[in-house]
């Protein structure tokens, strides 16, 4: 194993690579980087003694939030922890969406093990990402005592890693842990990871730590995120790829709405607008808005007004078959691998206008023919969409999910009204303006209509899971579990199962599995638990 941490850089892209940097225990995975060529790598001790690499270096630990590696092969690009894999980990974990070859079957079908490749992958490369940004943090820091940089610059850099290190901490809360409504967050928790483990007495230290519970590594993300909400700016020189206040004060309204804090997220949500009267809403700080239609934060996915924070993605970063999110969704005909289709469940729901734009804009339709005859004809995802050039970003936070998170809130605390006005904002958006289906009163079940609006809203964005995960011990709005799922055998391979004047309901033949059951949650890689006798493994696996 390396004892020397090394920043490979490649333009401006930079990327922490070391063996320790690859796993939370730092005691796997290590090979692939013990001999690099050096031409190409700047030292730690050379990189925290000059401005400019510092600055550089942070790009490496964004770029470990986009690309991660697969399966020991660090040219293997996946698309983890935040790109087109884990994204499509959300939605295969739900049932919005369909399975329709076997890329994702272990996910679709909760039949993963404590060596199946997505979770394992998911749970290392979170890690890594997690442990890059320590490393960051430390390094900017000693930057700072020496003179380096200013103790300001110092501050914002390292609020920008803390922010990716919460982002990352909670993703792992909601794959490997019950939710934080269970117990009041009682459950086993994570290793909340603060320190670097870039030497081999830092990893001693580190095999020290336990799981802990999920109430303690809420608080320290929360920390985490009060610390960078206090030492940025709501501007950045990048845009809504690096993280700013906004992007900060965002994730608090959600890490705190998964936590069951109503009055908390209201509070965030006003410092972004959300406590405006009438029917729009713009925030003071970083000026989102909704944009004007509903696939403009994709089809602009670089520059748009919703957007608050995304993975920058492009044909040289992620843009391998197997991590880029046009070849995840997009269908065979339109350059894609048609790996996950809508479900006509959801593309028939009556929660969804028939004229709502979505359709229009934001699914797509493969028709394709065998001797004749119909075959394959799905809708897909269409909001990834350059098959050629791999060059669409990932949305982790829109803000759209912002004026949904506080209607949410508000909903669950009696203001009714406001409610209504936040998820009519974001409804109204994608239905043409003389559209029969706009309403003017809240409906009956304003907390159901939020929820449903969340499902179309974020489809094939990866944020089913999270919802199903927190709303697990919810008394009216829980699914109980993971929903029953359509197979693709369940199907007809014209199309006609996809209908919104008839609204079919297809059959699912894959069981719902319960809450209580044991698959509801992911395990722990077995390297991890063989490594660290501190790192109690999920029961059951």
């Amino acid at each position: 194993m390396t004892k020397k941490l090394r920043y490979q850089y490649n333009g401006n892209l930079t990327k922490v690579v070391a063996g320790v940097l690859m796993i939370a225990a730092g005691l796997s995975s290590c090979s692939k980087f013990t001999e690099l060529t050096p031409k190409n790598q700047l030292a730690d001790n050379t990189v925290f003694k000059d401005s400019a690499q510092v600055e550089l270096a942070l790009n490496g630990v964004y770029n470990a939030a986009a690309i991660g590696s697969y399966n020991d092969s660090y040219t293997a690009a996946r698309g983890y922890p935040f790109g087109a894999a884990s994204i499509e980990q959300g939605e295969m974990r739900g049932e919005d969406m369909i399975n329709l070859e076997g890329f994702y079957e272990i996910t679709y079908k909760s039949q993963y093990s404590t060596t199946s490749a997505n979770n394992v992958n998911m749970w290392v490369n979170l890690y890594a990402l997690i442990n890059q940004a320590n490393t960051f943090i430390e390094g900017a820091q000693a930057a700072a005592t020496t003179g380096i940089i200013s103790s300001g610059k110092a501050l914002q850099l390292e609020s920008e890693a803390r922010f990716l290190r919460a982002l990352a901490h909670h993703e792992l809360l909601i794959h490997f842990c019950r939710p934080y409504a269970s117990k009041n967050g009682g459950e086993v928790g994570i290793p909340y990871r603060t320190i670097a483990m870039n030497s081999v007495s830092k990893i001693d230290e580190a095999l020290k730590v336990g799981r802990g519970t999920v109430a303690e590594a809420y608080t320290q993300l929360l920390a985490d995120l009060d610390f960078a909400e206090a030492n940025l700016s709501g501007t950045t020189k990048f845009g809504y790829n690096h993280a700013t206040k906004g992007a900060v004060i965002a994730l608090k309204m959600r890490i705190k709405l998964h936590k069951g804090d109503y009055a908390g997220v209201i509070a965030e949500g006003t410092k972004l607008g959300t406590a405006a009267a009438g029917t729009s809403f713009n925030s003071p700080v970083n000026g989102y808005t909704l944009a004007s239609s509903p696939d403009e934060p994709f089809t602009k996915n670089d520059k748009n007004s919703e957007s608050v924070f995304s993975i920058a993605n492009s044909a040289l970063a992620n843009g391998d078959t197997n991590g880029a999110l046009p070849s995840m969704f997009l269908p065979s005909t339109s350059g894609g691998r048609g790996l996950v289709a809508t479900s006509p469940n959801l593309y028939n729901a009556a929660f969804w206008a028939e004229d709502d734009l979505r359709r229009s804009l934001l699914q797509i339709k493969q028709t394709t023919t065998k001797d004749g005859k119909p075959v394959d004809n799905y809708y897909f995802s269409y909001k990834y969409r350059d098959g050629l050039n791999k060059s669409d970003w990932a949305p982790i936070i829109r803000y759209a999910e912002v004026l949904l998170n506080a209607a949410e809130a508000y909903a669950r605390t009696g203001n009714t009204a406001q409610a209504f006005a936040l998820y009519n904002a974001v409804r109204n958006r994608s239905l043409p303006a003389t559209s029969p289906n706009r309403i003017t009163t809240p409906p009956a079940d304003m907390m159901l209509a939020i929820l449903n609006e969340r499902r179309v809203e974020f489809a094939g964005e990866g944020r089913r899971w999270p919802d199903i995960h927190r709303l697990a011990l919810d008394p009216v709005y829980s699914a109980k579990g993971i929903p029953a799922k359509v197979l693709k055998s369940d199907l007809k391979t014209d199309g006609s199962d996809y209908n919104v004047v008839t609204r079919p309901v297809v059959k699912a033949s894959y069981n719902a599995i319960s809450y209580t059951d044991f698959r509801f949650i992911w395990p722990i890689p077995s390297t991890e638990t063989a490594s660290n006798p501190n790192l109690k493994q999920n029961p059951e696996y």
